[in-house]
């Protein structure tokens, strides 16, 4: 289970779905991450959360305990409308990554078939792990 930047954003910024999700993955999935999100993460802790830095290096180290995947040597191939977008997804492929979570309405757009990766909402995402319970 590859998340997303807004997805993690999401989740550490309020409580709600994305916080539920994050739980949820973390017990029942494996988390991966790619580097890439890791370095929006921090630049999105600090400028939009204006988060301490001992806060944001915690969530930080938190997510490096998890599997990280490198940063890809090329962009994804997808017809993604923002480049920064091209490399989360490069990133959840070379990860092996079942499924990406993102609230980016660009990544959402795209099928299976041209991103090579299943693309949920995080509300979708929560409604197939409900129905699975």
């Amino acid at each position: 289970m590859f998340l997303d930047t807004n997805v993690l954003v999401a989740a550490f910024a309020t409580r709600g779905l994305c916080a539920d999700l994050l739980r949820h993955v973390l017990a029942e999935h494996r988390l991966l991450i790619g580097e890439v999100v890791l370095e929006e993460l921090q630049r999105a802790l600090r400028r939009k959360l204006k988060l301490p830095p001992e806060h944001e290096s915690a969530i930080i180290d938190f997510l490096r305990q998890q599997e990280v995947v490198a940063r890809p040597t090329r962009a994804a191939a997808a017809p993604a409308r923002d480049p920064a977008d091209r490399w989360v997804l490069a990133s959840a492929l070379d990860a092996r990554a079942d499924v990406l979570v993102t609230g980016d309405d660009d990544l959402l757009e795209l099928t299976a078939g041209q991103a090579g990766i299943r693309i949920l909402s995080p509300r979708d995402f929560w409604e197939i792990a409900r129905r699975k319970r």
